[in-house]
C-alpha cells in the first residue's frame, strides 16, 4: 500500500489511514525480539521524515505495507509509533508558533525578536511527560521492562546503540555540571565497565572534558568492538589519561573531586568480580564515618549504583551509596532505595509510543536541558552554597567613561548570551518613614535621561514613590557574574510616552492592566478572571483599548551607578560612577574603585 497526499492530510483521510494501520492486530501472536530487529533491519517502519516539513512545504507521506512474514503485533507497534509522531509533531509546531507570535509582539527595542522567539520555544515543555518531579509520582522500571524498552528503541523505533550511548553520556555530564561546578570540582575519575554502562561513562568523560573538567579513565576490561575502540580513540586524541588500578592513590580524594561509577548497568546480576570488586570497595563509606574521613570523593552512578540489584537495591551489601544517581530513560526500581543528595533523570529521547505503551509518568525537561532533577535535594547546607567566580575582569582602564554606555555593553552581552529576562531588575523603594520594600519589575527603556519601567499608579511602590521619590535598581546576570546597582530620584514619564507604550503591548496585557487594581485585597482569583472575560467581550470588535488613568511609567534619573564583576576568592571588581555635573546633555561622572 502506498499513499501520497499533497498538502495537509484531511481529517477524514488521516482517520482512515490510522484505522487501516491499527487494524493489524492478532491477539494470538506476540512481538519477538527477532521480529523487532528484523523489522528494523529491513527498514519497513512508516516513513515520517516529511512530517517536519508541514509548516513550510506540501506534505508527502509514504506508508509502506509491512511484509507478510511479520506478525500483526509488529505492524501495529510500528503504525502506532508513526501515528503518534505525526500527532506530536503537529501539536508541537502549533504550540511553538503561538508562543513565538506572542513573544514577538511584546518585544521591546532592547530585546530582539530572535532572542524572544528562542526563549518562547525554550519554555515549551514536552507533552509526553508529566510535570510532577516528586519521586512518588513517577514511574520506576523493572529489569524486564527496561530491557523491553531498549529492544523497542533499537528495533522499530530506529535508535542505534551508539545514539543512545551518546545521549546518555551527555545527560550524565550535564547533571554533573549542574551540581558540581567546574571551578570547585574539576578533577573527575571515570571507572568504566565492559558493557554499555562503561560506554556511557566514556561518552560522559568526553563531554566533561569539553565542559572544562579534567577527566581520567580507569577501563580495566575493554570491550573489543569498533564502537568502544572509537570512544577510546576520541578520548586519547583529547589527551585524556587512562589509568590502571595501581595508578590510583590510596585516598581517591587526594587526586579526584568526583568519581563517576560507570561499571555495571541494569542487566548486571550476581557479585562483582575482580578488579571491580576492589574498585567498589574503595567507594564505600561506612555508617560511622563520613566521606571526608574515608577519603572518598563525591560518587556519581550511571543508571544504577554498580553491584546493586536492578529492582531490590544493594542486596549484595556492597556499601555503595552514591551522592548522585543519574537514571536513564526512566528510573529503575532500585532507585527507590537511593538516599543520596541528587537524583536526576537523563536521556531526553523517550518517544510518545513508549510512554503510552508502558504508562510512563516522567518529569518534564525544561528548556534545552538534557537532565531533570527528581524530587528535592535531601539535605542542603546553606552555608556551604558558594561560587568561586572565574573569568572576566573590570579594570578602570577598560571602563567606558559614560556609565550609560557601559551599561549598554553589559546589557547587550546578557541579551546576546540568552540570559533569561535580562531586563528583569529589583526595584527598591521606601515609604515616608524609611521602611523599605523591594520587588522585581522589567526595564522597558533606558537612555541618557534614565531607566524606565511601567506600573499601576495605585500600587504600593507608586504610593512610596509619591511620598519618597527616590529608588534603587539592581540587575544581576549570573551567566557573566555581573551586577549593576543604580540609584537616583524618580519621576513619572510624560503621559504621551506612557500612552504610546501601553498601546504597543499585546491586547491581553492592555486588558490585564485595566483589570488589576494592583496591591489591593480581592476576594479571590475568580474576580480577576470574570473581569478579564467581561473586558475581552467588550473589546472583541477590535476597538482601541483606552489606557487607564491609573497606569503609566516612571523614570529613574541615575546619580550613582555601580558595576560589579565577580572575581576569585571574593576579591570582586567594583567601580562606582557618581554624577558630578549636570551640564545639560554633557553630564560628567567620577569613577572610583570600591573594596569588595
Amino acid at each position: 500500500m502506498v499513499l501520497v497526499a499533497r498538502g495537509r492530510p484531511s481529517s477524514l483521510l488521516f482517520a482512515s489511514l490510522c484505522t487501516r494501520l491499527l487494524s493489524f492486530s492478532d491477539p494470538r501472536k506476540s512481538v519477538s525480539r527477532s521480529e523487532l530487529w528484523s523489522l528494523r533491519s529491513r527498514r519497513m517502519q512508516c516513513t515520517t521524515s516529511t512530517v517536519s516539513q508541514w509548516s513550510s512545504a506540501p506534505l508527502s507521506v509514504t506508508c509502506h505495507q509491512l511484509p507478510n512474514q511479520h506478525s500483526p503485533s509488529v505492524k501495529k507497534v510500528a503504525a502506532a509509533c508513526w501515528i503518534k509522531s505525526v500527532e506530536e509533531k503537529n501539536s508541537r509546531q502549533l504550540h511553538s508558533f503561538r508562543s513565538c507570535r506572542q513573544y514577538t509582539t511584546i518585544s521591546s527595542n532592547q530585546l530582539s525578536h530572535r532572542h524572544l522567539q528562542t526563549r518562547a520555544a525554550g519554555h515549551t515543555m514536552t507533552e509526553i511527560s508529566k510535570h510532577s518531579k516528586e519521586p512518588d509520582s513517577i514511574s520506576y522500571l523493572s529489569q524486564a521492562d527496561a530491557a523491553a524498552i531498549d529492544e523497542l528503541l533499537m528495533g522499530p523505533l530506529g535508535f542505534s546503540v551508539d545514539q543512545l550511548m551518546e545521549l546518555a553520556g551527555l545527560s550524565v555530564a550535564s547533571a554533573i555540571a549542574e551540581v558540581y561546578g567546574v571551578n570547585e570540582h574539576p578533577r573527575i575519575l571515570v571507572i568504566c565497565g565492559p558493557g554499555n554502562n562503561g560506554g556511557d561513562g566514556l561518552v560522559a568523560a568526553r563531554h566533561l572534558h569539553h565542559f572544562g573538567y579534567k577527566p581520567s579513565i580507569v577501563y580495566p576490561k575493554r570491550t573489543d568492538k569498533p564502537l568502544y575502540h572509537g570512544l577510546v580513540t576520541q578520548l586519547e586524541s583529547l589527551s585524556v589519561p587512562f589509568l590502571s588500578e595501581a595508578d590510583l592513590p590510596h585516598h581517591l580524594k587526594d587526586d579526584f573531586d568526583i568519581v563517576v561509577d560507570a561499571m555495571f548497568g541494569f542487566s548486571f546480576k550476581g557479585k562483582p568480580r575482580p578488579p571491580f570488586d576492589t574498585l567498589l570497595q574503595r567507594l564505600q563509606v561506612s555508617n560511622d564515618s563520613g566521606a571526608e574521613d574515608a577519603g572518598v570523593p563525591f560518587v556519581v552512578s550511571i543508571d544504577i549504583p554498580s553491584g546493586w540489584h536492578v529492582e531490590e537495591g544493594d542486596t549484595e551489601e556492597t556499601g555503595l551509596m552514591p551522592d548522585m544517581l543519574v537514571s536513564l530513560t526512566a528510573p529503575k526500581k532500585c532507585a527507590k532505595h537511593f538516599r543520596g543528595a541528587h537524583h536526576f533523570l537523563g536521556g531526553r529521547f523517550v518517544p510518545p509510543a513508549v510512554v503510552e505503551k508502558y504508562g510512563l509518568q516522567l518529569p518534564a525537561y525544561t528548556g534545552s536541558s538534557m537532565c531533570v532533577r527528581i524530587g528535592k535535594q535531601t539535605s542542603i547546607d546553606v552555608a556551604a552554597l558558594r561560587e568561586n567566580y572565574v573569568g572576566a575582569v573590570l579594570l578602570e582602564e577598560q571602563a567606558i567613561l559614560d556609565p550609560i554606555k557601559q551599561f549598554q555593553v553589559w546589557f547587550e552581552d546578557a541579551v546576546s548570551a540568552g540570559v533569561h529576562e535580562p531586563n528583569a531588575m529589583t526595584l527598591a523603594t521606601a515609604d515616608a518613614e524609611g521602611n523599605p520594600s523591594a520587588r522585581m519589575v522589567l526595564l522597558k527603556g533606558y537612555d541618557e535621561r534614565g531607566f524606565v519601567w511601567y506600573t499601576n499608579y495605585g500600587s504600593r511602590k507608586a504610593g512610596e514613590l509619591s511620598d519618597n521619590p527616590r529608588a534603587a535598581l539592581v540587575f544581576f546576570w549570573d551567566k557573566f557574574n555581573r551586577s549593576v546597582r543604580i540609584e537616583g530620584p524618580v519621576e513619572k514619564v510624560p503621559e504621551e510616552e506612557s500612552d504610546n507604550y501601553f498601546h504597543s503591548r499585546p491586547r491581553g496585557s492592555q486588558i490585564g492592566a485595566m483589570v488589576s487594581s494592583q496591591s489591593s485585597v480581592i476576594e479571590g482569583r475568580h474576580v480577576l478572571d470574570q473581569c478579564y472575560k467581561d473586558l475581552v467581550d467588550k473589546y472583541a470588535d477590535g476597538a482601541v483599548i483606552p489606557k487607564p488613568d491609573y497606569w503609566g511609567g516612571y523614570r529613574l534619573h541615575p546619580v550613582r551607578i555601580e558595576f560589579w564583576q565577580g572575581r576569585e576568592s571574593r576579591l570582586h571588581d567594583r567601580l562606582r560612577y557618581t554624577l558630578t555635573s549636570r551640564g545639560g546633555e554633557n553630564k560628567t561622572w567620577s569613577i572610583e574603585r570600591l573594596a569588595p
